[in-house]
């Protein structure tokens, strides 16, 4: 029996993971496979005109096997990966984009659907049946449908040679993360770490075979601090060059070759369809619209931070020469002294504010924003099973006890699980002909574990971070549309940041953080004076996080704009590509795009200005909640009615503007970061 084929008979439907095993995946793809063939073929043979029901929403229900298998095998993938499950993907992955070729390039199933889309106007659809149908046509377009038939056999392979490099690309990553190890033999080797730090080094020491010993991974929560507190600028720059040069050493795991190759088909495949570039195509359906939209927007923000930013990086190096440090500041200098002069200037540092920040109060503290703005409940759920012992399971009810969604929460790093930090689903929402299904929703992040004396204490960044992911889980919980396919985040990608990036602000308010920041040992509230702190530091070198920001977006813009066939040398290429927002010396030998997780096996390519566009948005949209109250719970209720439970119903400029009642502009954003 393969549990994924059968109906879910578990509370709430969830996913079985404790009955799911390896070998369960690939019957599981080829039965979803087989029937999702099926269920095309009932459309096509359908003698009857075609209509709205016999062929939109009989696409939209054709692949449900399909889906959820896919869903948990590649969320487990990010979360709980194995090398035989790394294996399966090389076969899983392929098999899948071919079967969406098959669909996405079937002639006769592209004549049904166009000739619904033709007659749209005399079929009385409402608005979420028209964005349904739209999205529909529109996606088989631009995935080939109007292609002749060898156009169509150059996509297919194009496709799957693009979803084989994509997992060769993470693979990579992950085994260069999890073999780097920086065993130290001298505690004067952590000489300006935190004691909590020097306790996580050592315990991480420990489970990896070298106790009496401390150790130093590229892991984020020991990354990190060792790069801001340590003393010892040689092993700060052997960590630097570490991770710094992930995938890029010409040895098994460079991803060199696999970056330019994916840049080349992701050309090829947009001129194939009539574009001038991947850029080109992404941006189509974004609310950017097209590649000069993107540029002119990072130019704009460039010539406004790059004097600041320069700046700050002159005031940095003259404060760290005055305090015995080197004259020729380098990139494995910046966090250490920024610190430092952070720590001068406003009385603040990390150390401070981490007793304040146990992991469990700041989980608390989520929900009871939730709570307060939206009228969610969040109930531990036990009897849900998960993929990790360390997997946090909820139930989330509104305020008439009515279940809303399954809210997983999964903190801690471990072998298995890729860096940084996401929210993604198991299930979607929908709300078709009164059958309704809630979301599964889940958040996945990299923090500092607890210790042998001490519970898990969050840097504020690992606070905004729990914040920002919780957004995209609101964004997700909250869903009330009829169309999985619609609902949720499914919308354009530099509008998906706005929920995320909106429910960082609440983190810097006092009235927030009275709510749940409080001493992990006296349970003293923090004291108003180090929330000023906060707020009065939030803009700390804003200027030079703007242009590191931007210059990410320029690399990607870099890669995805044109014709990258010719380049004989990607790390001079992204070095150019950057360069107008760099500001220290470049370092040889490293390389970011190799790393690059976002563009190159994450959706954004082309789309990492998603980041910068949003915060126009989510600074606009918060100043609204700050002139009335941050907890305001009309205004609160005007959110979730128009953005966070439409989905991608609407055109996202539509939604933002029936919420705030005009576009944004750059004003807020730049207000907020001092840049005006």
């Amino acid at each position: 029996m393969n549990p994924i084929l059968n109906e879910y008979k578990t509370v709430f439907a969830t996913v079985p993971f404790e009955e799911i095993k390896n070998e369960h995946f690939l019957p599981a793809l080829e039965e979803g496979i087989r029937l999702g063939k099926e269920n095309i073929e009932k459309i096509k043979s359908n003698t009857e005109e075609a209509t709205f029901e016999n062929t939109i929403l009989a696409l939209e229900n054709s692949s449900e096997i399909l889906d959820k298998t896919a869903e948990v095998f590649f969320n487990l993938l990010s979360a709980e990966t194995n090398d035989e499950l790394q294996e399966i993907a090389k076969e899983f992955s392929p098999k899948l984009t071919a079967y969406g070729n098959d669909v996405g390039l079937d002639a006769d199933l592209f004549v049904k659907i166009k000739a619904v889309w033709d007659k749209k106007d005399s079929l009385n659809l409402d608005a979420e049946d028209l964005k349904l149908l739209e999205k529909n046509y529109k996606s088989f377009v631009r995935n080939g449908a109007l292609l002749n038939e060898e156009g169509k056999e150059k996509l297919r392979k194009i496709d799957e040679e693009l979803s084989t490099l994509g997992l060769k690309f993470g693979d990579n990553n992950l085994k260069e993360t999890n073999k780097f190890i920086m065993v130290l033999d001298s505690e004067d080797d952590l000489k300006g770490l935190p004691a909590g730090e020097v306790e996580a080094a050592a315990m991480l020491a420990k489970e990896k075979g070298h106790e009496g010993k401390w150790a130093v991974t590229l892991d984020y929560p020991s990354l990190i601090p060792f790069m801001t507190y340590a003393e010892n600028r040689e092993l700060r720059k052997r960590l630097y060059m570490a991770n710094g040069t992930k995938s890029c050493k010409g040895d098994e795991l460079d991803n060199k070759e696999v970056i330019k190759r994916m840049a080349e088909l992701r050309h090829q495949r947009a001129k194939l369809l009539g574009y001038e570039s991947h850029a080109h195509f992404t941006l189509e359906e974004r609310m950017a619209a097209n590649p000069k939209t993107v540029t002119d927007f990072l130019d704009d923000f460039l010539s406004k931070a790059k004097d600041q930013a320069k700046k700050e990086i002159e005031d940095l190096q003259k404060y760290a020469v005055e305090n015995g440090g080197p004259s020729d500041l380098q990139n494995w200098d910046y966090a250490f002294w920024a610190e430092k002069l952070k720590k001068d200037k406003f009385s603040i540092d990390d150390e401070m504010l981490k007793p304040y920040f146990k992991l469990e109060n700041v989980i608390d503290g989520v929900f009871q924003v939730a709570n307060k703005l939206y009228g969610l409940n969040f109930k531990k759920n036990d009897e849900m099973q998960k993929y990790h012992k360390d997997v946090m399971t909820y139930e989330v009810t509104d305020e008439s006890g009515r279940h809303i969604a399954v809210f997983y929460a999964d903190f801690f790093p471990r072998a298995g699980k890729r860096n940084g930090a996401w929210m993604t689903a198991y299930r979607g929402q929908s709300n078709v002909d009164g059958v309704e299904k809630r979301p599964h929703i889940s958040i996945v992040c990299n923090f500092t574990k607890p210790t042998e004396t001490k519970p898990s204490l969050l840097t504020f960044n690992e606070v905004t971070t729990l914040f920002h992911e919780f957004g995209h889980a609101l964004h997700g919980m909250l869903a009330d549309t009829k169309y999985e396919s619609l609902s949720g985040t499914n919308v354009f990608w530099d509008f998906v940041e706005l929920p995320s990036q909106i429910l960082e602000n609440w983190a810097y308010e006092k009235e927030c953080l009275d709510l749940f920041a409080k001493h992990y040992e006296t349970g003293e509230v923090i004291p108003s004076e180090l929330i000023q702190k906060i707020k009065d530091s939030a803009t700390f070198h804003e200027g030079r996080a703007t242009l590191r920001q931007i210059s990410f977006c320029l690399l990607d813009m870099a890669w995805h704009s044109g014709d990258t066939t010719a380049i004989s040398n990607p790390e001079t290429f992204e070095k150019e590509a950057m360069k107008p927002a760099s500001l220290l010396p470049d370092v040889d030998g490293t390389m970011m795009s190799t790393s690059f997780g976002h563009i190159f096996a994450g959706g954004y390519s082309s789309g990492y200005y998603s980041y910068k566009w949003a915060e126009v948005l989510d600074a606009d949209a918060f100043e609204h909640f700050k002139e009335n109250g941050i907890f305001n719970r009309e205004i609160a209720t005007k959110f979730k009615d128009n953005i966070l439970s439409k989905g991608g119903t609407e055109h996202p400029m539509e939604l933002y503007k029936k919420f705030r009642g005009a576009e944004p502009t750059p004003d807020a954003l730049l207000r907020r970061g001092g840049l005006i």
